[in-house]
């Protein structure tokens, strides 16, 4: 009967076929005696283990203590079923029972709380276990082997994981797919491609999904697009191409590697699309700064009739939040409220990103409020738009508000608390909070935070503190900390502690052309043209470009981009006449330019090239074209200038119009003659 049973064709009827009968079987047992046969008790286990009902398999185990039934293949049942459905204390606990009781296990019981241990992250118990090979003799078992290095490298422990492989007389694929996934989990991308490599000079292996998957996610961490286009042919080779996470995997190393196109064209030949892809291409667009792209994948994605998930909302509204228009972000949202994905977190906290940056915080406020379940990823997207809004109190509030609720915060939290207390100059208060996160929260600081507080104390004009406080640093500073002492040393006029932070930066960034900039500008401010000539010349020399500034406005759903000089829009000639006509007026309300923010050697072609800064094209355009006292909105590239501060500043009193000002850091919000960030910024 039991053999008939397990060996019904169809797969649901062989499931209620197998359940009833077996349970009534079991039934029966149970209540005329225990089950002797070790063969008719070890059949049982292994009817409900197949049927997935470890409650049946538990009661039956444990009905049977003390039965002769209950050996080595019973237990192992038993502890495989447990691994198999992911509960690693109970399958251990099993184990550990199973060795009290005196039964000595076998290597196939060995395999499989292996899985377990892995499971657990506990390396105590894959030690334990390892002990237990060697005593009985089990360490030339290939699955045995395969495990332990699982579990190392599950652990973290490579060095341990490396010694059992080498160790190995003989490895399988599943072998090398243990230590090359234990590579790329413990960021050992480099040897991760070594070792896939000695897999294909193996002519007896070859590969399968989970060895090119794993070469090609440590081929797009290095950002070797090269390696990656022959494993490409490998796979091709081999015919995994079919495979869906194969391509998936592929698509996504040619995004982070920046070939889109190749990306693209392996995700045009797939003639079964899954949701997957469709999330690789979205996110892929959006973190090559390829917005526009990103939202058509996505409404292609719903034409096509597959139906987004939370990656795809959430990568989408990535996009959305860098387009000039508030328009497709606000679509998405409406698709996220009838799909009922509003209250996932994750996509409730990229909602309130993409109103944040898209300007409208009172938007990105509502949606927060609306949230039923709010996690530390909400409240810090929230938090995340008061600073970017410059509402440092709000920060504050809201901080205190999320530790009252009982929400711990995490690293990423506290970088926008310190850099809110940064731009508003409450430097006390940005110290209590950086003390707070190692002290009363346990969490270490990274690169960020440390730059932050640079930022926090250079900003004050505490220069020599800033200095102090990298020097003391337990790690090694990056090019943000150094960056966040030039631009503080430039706004602060200190020229000798700004070519300290230069040079170092020159030493770790040597073709980054905004720390050439930084310096430039340092000197240029401060009246050393000449050597903000030098400056210029050696980017010249090297061949290093500065980026060129950028400004974009929407009118009725339409972009304009404008440069620096710019005289290629349709419009140019009103542009430049109204463009004239904000300079008279700003001049009638006692501006005098600030030519240190410019970079040519005469006064009168300093002040020049600032009248035809990007963001004040886009200003003028934007005054011509929309009705009056509507308000204007203006992202920038770059960090905008002292100088075009001012002019806006003047500008929105003088046109009664609230202009808003996003740029690299910040949104400026100025109103009768007033900025949002009260001029520390």
């Amino acid at each position: 009967m039991i053999p008939f049973s397990a060996a019904e064709s169809n797969p649901l009827g062989s499931y209620v076929h197998v359940h009833l009968v077996y349970h009534e079987l079991h039934a029966k047992l149970i209540t005329t005696t225990s089950i002797s046969s070790s063969a008719l008790f070890n059949s049982l286990l292994c009817c409900y283990s197949d049927c997935g009902r470890i409650d049946r398999t538990l009661l039956l185990f444990t009905s049977n203590s003390g039965s002769a039934s209950r050996n080595v293949v019973s237990w192992t049942s038993v502890i495989a079923q447990l691994s198999r459905f992911k509960k690693p204390l109970m399958t251990l606990e099993v184990f550990s029972e199973m060795r009290r009781n005196g039964v000595c296990p076998n290597e196939y019981t060995v395999s499989a709380v292996l899985p377990a241990c892995a499971e657990s992250k506990v390396i105590r118990h894959g030690e334990q276990v390892h002990c237990l090979v060697w005593k009985c003799g089990f360490g030339s078992d290939l699955f045995v082997g395969s495990g332990l290095v699982d579990v190392y490298a599950k652990c973290g422990e490579m060095g341990s994981a490396n010694k059992v492989f080498d160790e190995m007389s003989h490895k399988n694929l599943v072998t090398w797919n243990s230590m090359i996934v234990g590579c790329l989990r413990n960021k050992r991308f480099d040897f991760c491609i070594v070792l896939f490599k000695e897999v294909m000079r193996d002519e007896s292996m070859s590969p399968d999904q989970v060895t090119v998957s794993s070469v090609l996610s440590a081929c797009a961490h290095v950002g070797s697009a090269e390696f990656g286009r022959l494993v490409h042919g490998i796979i091709i080779k081999f015919g995994l191409l079919s495979l869906d996470y194969v391509r998936n995997s592929l698509m996504d190393m040619y995004c982070k590697c920046g070939l889109l196109d190749y990306a693209a064209r392996t995700f045009e030949i797939s003639s079964d699309k899954d949701v997957v892809g469709w999330n690789v291409m979205i996110r892929g667009c959006s973190f090559s700064y390829h917005f526009e792209e990103a939202y058509s994948y996505f409404n292609t994605m719903k034409r096509e009739g597959a139906s987004p998930d939370e990656s795809s909302y959430s990568s989408v509204l990535y996009a959305c939040a860098s387009l000039a228009t508030l328009n497709p972000g606000l679509l998405i949202h409406g698709h996220i409220i009838k799909s009922g994905f509003s209250k996932y977190p994750f996509v409730a906290s990229s909602l309130i990103t993409m109103h944040s940056k898209c300007g409208s915080f009172i938007n990105a406020s509502r949606t927060f409020r609306e949230i039923e379940t709010q996690n530390v990823v909400c409240w810090t997207a929230m938090i995340a738009a008061c600073q970017q809004h410059g509402h440092a109190e709000k920060v504050i509030e809201l901080f205190d508000e999320m530790v009252g609720d009982g929400i711990k915060p995490d690293d990423i939290t506290f970088i926008c608390v310190i850099s809110a207390c940064s731009h508003t100059g409450r430097v006390e208060e940005g110290y209590k909070y950086y003390n707070s996160m190692i002290h009363e929260h346990g969490l270490s600081p990274r690169l960020e935070h440390y730059a932050s507080m640079v930022d926090l104390l250079g900003r004050a004009g505490r220069l020599k503190e800033a200095r102090k406080f990298i020097l003391e640093m337990p790690i090694e500073p990056d090019s943000a900390v150094w960056g966040a002492l030039l631009g503080a040393c430039s706004n602060h006029g200190n020229i000798e502690m700004g070519k300290e932070a230069a040079a170092r930066l020159s030493d770790m960034e040597p073709n980054d052309p905004g720390n050439y900039v930084l310096l430039s500008n340092m000197y240029a401010r401060n009246g050393k043209l000449k050597e903000a000539d030098q400056v210029r010349r050696l980017m010249g020399t090297k061949g290093v470009k500065k980026d060129p500034g950028c400004s974009w406005v929407d009118v009725k759903n339409s972009t304009y981009v404008f440069t620096a000089h710019d005289r290629s829009h349709p419009r140019t000639d009103e542009i430049y006449e109204m463009l004239q006509k904000i300079e008279e007026l700003v001049k009638k309300k006692g501006y005098v330019a600030e030519t240190r923010h410019a970079m040519n050697d005469s006064d009168a072609y300093k002040e020049q090239s600032l009248w035809v800064h990007s963001e004040r094209l886009a200003l003028a355009f934007a005054l011509l074209v929309l009705p009056c006292g509507a308000p204007i909105q203006i992202k920038k590239n770059l960090r905008t200038c002292g100088d075009c501060h001012t002019v806006m500043k003047l500008a929105s009193e003088i046109f009664d119009r609230e202009i808003i000002v996003r740029d690299v850091n910040r949104f400026h919000k100025f109103a009768n003659g007033l900025c949002s960030c009260k001029d520390y910024w």
